[in-house]
């Protein structure tokens, strides 16, 4: 080969590896709400370059839940986060969409009581008032999850649709206990009741439905199209947002740092920011010189953060730190992405009594572990 055509085909190569001429694969991923503190794992993955170092470029996109199951399902989108219990009704339906990385190990749904009602267990429940968004969604199939867990039904308590607003139903005694997203409303409801602006309300218990039925929650959902001819593709979205997770679980204060570029009016005075960033830095360092802390070494550090935050910021500040943090506990697990078939079994058995599904699926065609990167 002559030197002027070696030269051209050296750069070529040069390129090529380092990944100039490459272009990265956009992707739009759905979301559903809207941009929340909730949504951290997947902010910390883009911005700390884990799609990047993929090659992927993410875009994302939020919407209705029954909206971002059509596209995916028609291949429209390719990943998004979706409830399990979408996903059985979906495939009950025909469309192809399959659950690939567990995000949520545990169903973030309970039943959020006033300590002051006496009201302790589902038993106590009988004959009371019992909000509810509506006869909807996880909300919904939690609460006849637990009743049944309680040989209870629906006619054993006076459920009452207040839509989401359980914080103001619970304060001004609307209803006497409300079935609520655990990781969020009861922190409302305790921050209303410390500043005196919830009745007579003092504090609240919350009973969990994971404690009675272990269903399915939110996870990461794709194609069965684009795992048959991208399996790379589903692998390497499913490690990135893997890390954002691992992330966020070990480090919320970075995690929530990051997400104020996604989440508007994330509270955030000069204060609070000083005080996540020292923590951040501090988190930073300790998981430097513990690399192999054990999760119940991380969750006292978590613990730590909260009550070092707490004296350089209110709890109104500090509420969607709260959430975070909250919410870290329903992800946390041994083995994180992992889903097994009996959660999967649970939860089709409830959309089955309650008359969502023309019939029951094949579950171990709804969801797969194989794309879950190993537990470091």
């Amino acid at each position: 080969m002559k030197v002027t055509r070696l030269i051209p085909f050296l750069l070529l190569v040069l390129l090529t590896v380092s990944g100039v001429s490459a272009q990265a694969v956009e992707q739009t991923f759905f979301l559903t709400f809207v941009p929340n503190i909730q949504f951290a794992p997947l902010y910390v993955a883009i911005e700390n370059g884990y799609f990047a170092d993929a090659g992927i470029n993410v875009t994302i996109e939020h919407g209705d839940e029954p909206l971002g199951v059509d596209l995916i399902a028609a291949n429209q989108r390719q990943f998004g986060v979706i409830s399990g219990e979408q996903v059985i009704a979906a495939r009950a339906q025909g469309r192809p969409v399959v659950s690939v990385y567990e995000w949520f190990q545990a169903f973030p749904v309970g039943i959020v009581v006033p300590t002051e009602s006496g009201l302790e267990t589902m038993e106590d429940l009988r004959g009371h008032s019992v909000g509810i968004p509506g006869r909807f969604g996880a909300s919904y199939s939690g609460l006849t999850a637990i009743l049944a867990a309680n040989n209870m039904t629906e006619t054993d308590i006076q459920l009452e649709e207040i839509g989401f607003n359980a914080p103001e139903a619970i304060c001004v005694g609307r209803v006497e206990a409300a079935v609520v997203y655990s990781n969020n409303e009861p922190l409302q409801i305790r921050n209303r009741a410390a500043a005196g602006d919830c009745g007579s309300v003092t504090d609240v218990i919350v009973i969990p439905v994971s404690a009675a039925a272990d269903m399915v929650s939110n996870g990461l959902v794709t194609n069965e199209e684009t795992i048959a001819n991208d399996p790379e593709l589903v692998a390497a979205v499913v490690s990135a947002f893997d890390r954002g997770l691992r992330d966020t679980i070990n480090n919320p204060a970075a995690a929530y740092l990051i997400s104020t570029q996604y989440v508007d009016n994330l509270p955030m005075t000069y204060d609070l920011r000083v005080g996540l960033t020292t923590t951040m830095d501090n988190q930073t360092e300790w998981l430097t010189e513990n690399p192999a802390a054990t999760r119940e070494e991380i969750t006292a550090t978590r613990a730590e953060t909260r009550l070092w935050l707490a004296n350089r910021a209110t709890n109104d500040e500090l509420i969607q730190f709260d959430v975070l943090l909250a919410t870290t506990e329903f992800w946390d697990a041994d083995a994180l992405g992992m889903a097994t078939l009996d959660s999967w079994e649970v939860t089709q058995d409830i959309l089955d009594s309650m008359g969502f599904l023309p019939a029951p699926i094949d579950l171990e065609a709804a969801f797969t572990n194989e794309f879950v990167p190993e537990t470091p």
